[in-house]
């Protein structure tokens, strides 16, 4: 019995001391690690990026150049999520990634189906597609962002490519 008091007391120790410093650490003006300040803030937004997110819309800077018309694309399965691509990253089918042939990594690539015009802005990080006449592979979220529910795993595409 003496133990628990003695443990229960040593917690309770340990409790208010931590309260105690956090408290201090406040009153001195550290700030909270996880929000941002307004002087951070200002200083991303002074930096020079090649998108800014402007009310939960991406405006990128640079300008779309035409890199291929007619070309068929495909989204990757979903047994691949999770893992590594050829970048080193992590294939997240939630995410608006791609892979391509030839075009180097982080290159941003707009994706247009033909048939309805919608369009989708994703990232390169994996190379393929391996299968004759698959210009890109799109994950699940973009492929599915553009396409028409008729239930084909391909469509065809126009691509344009960010020039900075």
């Amino acid at each position: 019995m003496k133990k628990r008091i003695s443990v229960v007391f040593t917690l309770l120790t340990i409790i208010l001391l931590g309260s105690s410093f956090v408290a201090k650490s406040l009153a001195s003006g550290k700030q909270d690690p996880k929000k941002k300040s307004k002087d951070s803030i200002e200083k991303l937004k002074k930096e020079p990026r090649e998108a800014v997110i402007v009310d939960t819309v991406i405006e990128y800077k640079g300008k779309f150049k035409s890199y291929k018309k007619s070309a068929h694309a495909s989204y990757y399965a979903d047994r691949f999520h999770g893992r590594r691509t050829a970048s080193g990253r992590r294939y997240d089918k939630n995410l608006l990634t791609a892979a391509h042939k030839s075009l180097p990594f982080g290159t941003k690539v707009k994706v247009t189906n033909e048939a309805n015009g919608k369009s989708v802005i994703v990232e390169v990080t994996d190379r393929g597609p391996f299968v004759r006449g698959r210009e890109i592979d799109l994950s699940r979220r973009a492929f599915y962002t553009i396409a028409s529910s008729s239930g084909k795993g391909y469509i065809n595409v126009s691509m344009e490519v960010l020039q900075k």
